[in-house]
């Protein structure tokens, strides 16, 4: 896969390099032990600023690291050899959750939220979905009503990813009825009175990653606190949700080329009627179609980035990269489980968890059906 490096310079590599050795030394001695305890050391967010590798792709005037997407692409690829999606997602919600705040709010949020999150100081998380609104971001529910110079938050929010120990929440609040524009952010901190972690939810997958069901009762906000003008959240929104369906695709591409690293290992050794599995023709082809799935993706998921970068409008081809990411993990997934047969059913096989993962993807960040009418109509 070296024509891959096309689209790579010596700095992609070098991220990519630095994100997998972090993974090989701090996340995967540990993945089993996170994965079956739900959650993972707080103190890792920590070590991962002192690393450089919590801010790829955030620019150095507010604290990142520097870079752009396709920097990004390969931090994701990278920390994704610790062998857990849950660490990798959590250590990245800062990913999601600061870009609005980067992008449109003020030099003051920046200082107070953005610098200490990508310091390792602080968690913070993206507060969208409700119990009633997911996808269509239009049927948001919680209200942000102006009180002279604060808003009173009323609501809840639902499969908050790093939710139950997030400091700083970017809330997307209804301040007028209005379906888009009555859309704004604000920021806002867990330990204010009226916020409460109602419940931390038991997932399938990505289970080292904590997530929360949020409630705001009587929550004031002070109203500096809110991103941009009253109103411009949905705009700032669809901006972010490009990244993070990138983001996602590169989670499906990491998954799906792991797994197929792990059956080609898998089926080296283990051997039946005296000789490698791997030596059976049904064996070769499936590895060779798993391969040629994986190339494929990487190519789009790569080229998507690039475009991201040159400043081109990739809304279609990210939301195909995105659809591509799921089908893909899931199919090779799927077929990583078959192969190692029962010790691919093993809670202890890397594959399983990588089976689990990515049941995800087609659902998170705009669910498939989602991201076909996206691309249907903009054909």
């Amino acid at each position: 896969m070296q024509f891959l490096d096309n689209f790579l310079d010596e700095t992609h590599h070098m991220v990519r390099a630095t994100c997998r050795r972090f993974a090989e030394t701090e996340i995967a001695p540990h993945a089993y032990e996170w994965e079956e305890a739900e959650e993972f050391p707080r103190a890792l967010y920590n070590t991962a600023a002192e690393a450089g590798v919590l801010g790829v792709g955030f620019p150095e005037e507010v604290g990142g690291s520097g870079g752009s997407y396709l920097h990004a692409v390969m931090a994701i690829e990278g920390l994704m050899r610790g062998g857990s999606t849950g660490v990798t997602v959590g250590l990245g919600t800062a990913g999601i959750a600061l870009p609005a705040i980067i992008q449109s709010g003020s030099a003051e949020l920046i200082d107070r939220f953005v610098r200490p999150a990508l310091a390792g100081e602080t968690v913070s998380a993206l507060c969208i979905t409700e119990p009633g609104a997911g996808s269509d971001v239009a049927g948001i529910q919680t209200r942000a009503i102006r009180e002279g110079d604060s808003y009173r938050v009323n609501g809840s929010k639902m499969f908050i990813t790093s939710g139950v120990r997030a400091d700083i929440l970017t809330t997307l609040v209804r301040t007028s009825d209005d379906p888009h524009l009555g859309l704004s952010f604000l920021v806002i901190e867990s330990a204010s009175p009226g916020v409460s972690v109602s419940r931390s939810l038991k997932k399938t997958g990505w289970r080292a990653s904590d997530t929360a069901e949020i409630a705001f009762d009587d929550v004031v906000v002070p109203a500096d606190q809110l991103v941009g003008p009253e109103g411009s959240a949905f705009v700032t929104l669809m901006k972010n949700f490009q990244m993070e369906r990138l983001a996602l695709a590169a989670y499906g591409m990491a998954t799906a080329e792991i797994a197929l690293e792990e059956t080609k290992k898998y089926v080296a050794e283990r051997k039946a009627f005296d000789r490698p599995i791997g030596s059976f023709q049904v064996t070769r082809h499936k590895i060779a179609d798993m391969a040629t799935q994986v190339v494929a993706l990487k190519t789009l998921v790569y080229q998507v980035a690039k475009r991201m970068e040159e400043g081109f409008d990739a809304t279609t081809e990210v939301s195909m990269a995105k659809n591509l990411a799921a089908e893909t993990a899931i199919a090779v997934t799927y077929e990583a489980v078959q192969l190692h047969g029962g010790m691919g059913y093993m809670r202890e096989t890397l594959v399983e968890r990588l089976s689990r993962d990515a049941r995800l993807l087609p659902i998170g960040g705009g669910t498939q059906e989602i991201m076909k009418e996206i691309i249907s109509r903009r054909l």
